[in-house]
């Protein structure tokens, strides 16, 4: 049985890109916390509407799938996670100022600490990230790392380029370890 020691450098191995021991255990630690939901009529034509309108987005009908999702959220406005998808929409449609919009809001929807609420932080903070704020999207990217986002971590590494570097050393003298009549 490997320690966690272990299991950190392993990971530093195999995941040259996170910091040394970041990865390890990671889904273990992770915290889901998922906001309940009624089971109103309204709320399932609302969750019938968001699938069918991400079902067109993924076909390419941005158009109809705006609609389609603006029709879920009159009919179940707290749903974070239609906000979600329709922001996902507006930034294929290049329209990040309404896709902010609609992040903020599912962020503070589901009170910062949902899987819905890690998605839209990493939404917004490639949208910061993409308008030159590093800041804000270091910011959003550390706290749904937080909420268990490989994604974000991974960001975050991309972010610190000392960190990457370190980790590639590290790399680089394990492989000189586990094979040193190579480097002779």
């Amino acid at each position: 049985m490997s320690s966690d020691h272990d299991k950190a450098v392993l990971d530093s191995i195999f995941n040259p890109y996170l910091p040394l021991g970041e990865g390890v255990n990671f889904q273990e630690t992770k915290q889901e916390y998922e906001t309940e939901e009624d089971d109103s009529e309204s709320t399932k034509e609302a969750k019938a509407l968001e699938l069918e309108g991400v079902r067109k987005a993924e076909a390419g009908e941005l158009k109809t799938a705006l609609q389609l999702l603006t029709q879920a959220l009159e009919l179940a406005p707290g749903r974070p996670s239609t906000l979600n998808n329709r922001a996902q929409v507006y930034r294929l449609a290049a329209d990040d100022s309404a896709a902010l919009e609609d992040l903020t809001r599912a962020i503070s929807l589901s009170e910062g600490r949902t899987r819905v609420a890690a998605q839209a932080l990493c939404q917004r903070a490639l949208i910061y990230r993409r308008r030159g704020d590093d800041s804000a999207a270091r910011d959003d990217f550390q706290a749904a790392a937080s909420l268990g986002s490989d994604f974000a971590k991974q960001q975050l590494v991309q972010m610190n380029p000392y960190a990457a570097m370190c980790n590639q050393m590290l790399r680089q003298v394990f492989t000189k370890l586990q094979s040193p009549s190579e480097s002779a």
